[in-house]
């Protein structure tokens, strides 16, 4: 078969495994102009009352109801995968659906707690997301690749037995970008992942299936990953909340990879949320349950109880001396300063001495193979490149002591800007997730904010600042001097009226390992936010 074949057949059987009973109506199906999707749980009377309630309530909450038995996993179960079956159909976010083995696995829970009294473990009956490379036996796991295709996992992902032991209920796995390397979610065998607060703009990538479910309501904890900014450019594109960890803290072992044994940057993996509170409960909880037991590259680092600082030192990044973010970004920024400022925090400028060699020293990593890895799972279906990967088709491979140097690079950068934080004395650098709110579908152009993180493996929360865009204050820059071309591009792309209305995420980043404190520390920020806006 051509890959166009397998792709239409699976993207058919996708479609097929929604019920009847959950396709929406013609009557009541929003039409392509409307672009924002988020209104329709509540506004199209398609949902009881009961099913908003529970798709609304934050996860802790959905806990403590479902160990009450005020709420039961089957209920439960079956709002969620009602509204992500909605939310596929909207936003084309889903790449698995396997909702009748999540309600079966809802009732064993029920029957367990009435005869046992006790929660089967900290997440009982919580039903959670998870990203399309994280393996769970009798399902594919594409990554995007019509070679992929009906070659379903023979073994879980250590994170999926973990979830599963914990007493999580998996219902549907979520689309990425073709080997998961685009940051926007978007393949030649699903197709584009849209944002469902406007549809003509990207929810990012390559986690943005799940930012996508997310922002509509079908999930209140997704897991992604994140190799570049793949947790934090989608929270980014669709203002929620996640963290990109330090490698070893949670585990990542026995997922696909696109560049399957690249190891000289880390993939991780995280939650993505509503709420910074579910972030933690997921975070404390998946560590909890002692993963170095069952990973071997985990670290023994039990969670950490952290009081923050109540008045921090903070370096603001402005920008990186590559890409100037824009308007509504560096708005967000200011704003953000200005009323921690007021709230007492310490603010002084971080300057982007090493970020110019680090993102040149990822993006050579990403494709040292010359492209292999991708290629490979290319060619038995004779796929093409798409291409937003034209740098992997173009790629020419380094030998083994090209490599040993890039790593000797790495190494010294990492070195630079660990002795430039313990001499600036700072708690934690501020900065934009990305240049942009988001994007129209097809301009994600640059990954240089997150992804110098990733070289250095710091902690990073993505976080929403509570500024939306407004077209009539984030106008273009007037005579901006370039930083570089594809600052220029960026600048000449960007529309406000386009991403009018959208929420704004900024990035918090800690010490390598002290992931419980970025987090803290985005808690003491967002305090510091609503303070200023009299919301406390």
């Amino acid at each position: 078969m051509s890959w166009e074949s397998i792709a239409a057949n699976k993207r058919q059987a996708l479609n097929d495994s929604i019920p009847p009973e959950w396709r929406i109506p013609p009557a009541i199906f929003p039409p392509e102009d409307q672009l924002d999707v988020t209104t329709f749980p509540r506004e199209s009377g398609f949902f009881t009352d009961r099913e908003l309630e529970i798709t609304s309530t934050a996860a802790p909450a959905i806990l403590s109801h479902l160990a009450a038995g005020e709420w039961t996993s089957e209920e439960v179960a079956r709002a969620f995968c009602k509204t992500a079956a909605v939310a596929h159909q909207l936003t084309n976010c889903l790449s698995e659906i396997f909702f009748d083995r999540a309600i079966a696995q809802a009732k064993e829970l029920d029957v367990h707690l009435k005869q046992t009294g006790k929660t089967k473990g900290p997440f009982h009956g919580l039903p959670i997301s998870i990203k399309d490379n994280f393996n769970l036996v009798g399902y594919d796991s594409t990554v995007g690749f019509a070679s992929l295709v009906n070659d379903p996992a023979t073994y879980n992902s250590t994170l999926v037995d973990l979830l599963l032991d914990a007493g999580a209920v998996l219902y549907c796995k979520t689309n990425v970008p073709t080997a998961m390397m685009i940051a926007e979610s978007v393949n030649n065998v699903f197709g584009r992942t849209v944002n469902p607060r406007n549809r003509k703009l990207t929810s990012g990538g390559s986690s943005g299936g799940e930012s996508a479910l997310i922002a509509f309501g079908g999930s209140r904890i997704g897991v992604g990953t994140d190799i570049g900014g793949s947790l934090r450019i989608p929270a980014a594109c669709t203002g929620i909340f996640t963290i990109r960890p330090s490698f070893g803290r949670f585990p990542n072992f026995q997922t696909r990879s696109g560049l399957a044994g690249q190891e000289a940057v880390l993939s991780v993996n995280g939650p993505l949320a509503k709420t910074l509170e579910e972030v933690v409960l997921w975070a404390r909880t998946v560590v909890g349950q002692q993963p170095w037991i069952r990973d071997p590259k985990c670290l023994p680092i039990p969670w950490r109880s952290v009081e923050p600082k109540q008045k921090l030192k903070i370096a603001v990044l402005w920008h990186d001396g590559i890409v100037m973010p824009t308007p509504p970004v560096t708005r967000a920024l200011k704003e953000t300063v200005d009323k921690l400022k007021t709230a007492g925090h310490e603010i002084v400028t971080w300057a982007p001495t090493e970020h110019q060699d680090l993102v040149q020293t990822l993006a050579r990593m990403f494709v040292a193979d010359g492209g292999k890895s991708v290629r490979k799972l290319l060619e038995p279906t004779g796929e093409p490149f798409r291409p937003e990967m034209k740098m992997y088709e173009d790629a020419t491979e380094l030998g083994v002591y090209e490599m040993w140097q890039l790593q000797v690079t790495r190494n010294s950068l990492c070195k630079s800007y660990l002795d430039r934080w313990n001499d600036a004395g700072i708690d934690a650098v501020l900065c934009p997730t990305t240049p942009y709110s988001t994007v129209e579908n097809g301009k994600f152009a640059y990954v240089g904010y997150t992804g110098v993180f990733n070289v250095l493996d710091y902690p990073a929360v993505s976080f929403p600042s509570g500024v939306t865009v407004d077209k009539s204050v984030d106008v273009a820059y007037a005579d901006h001097k370039a930083l570089s071309d594809i600052d220029a591009q960026i600048q000449n792309d960007y529309s406000a009226d386009s991403v009018h209305g959208m929420p704004v995420n900024l990035q918090l980043v800690g010490r390598r390992l002290e992931d419980e404190s970025v987090l803290a520390m985005t808690g003491v920020i967002l305090q510091a936010l609503a303070s200023a806006s009299g919301k406390q």
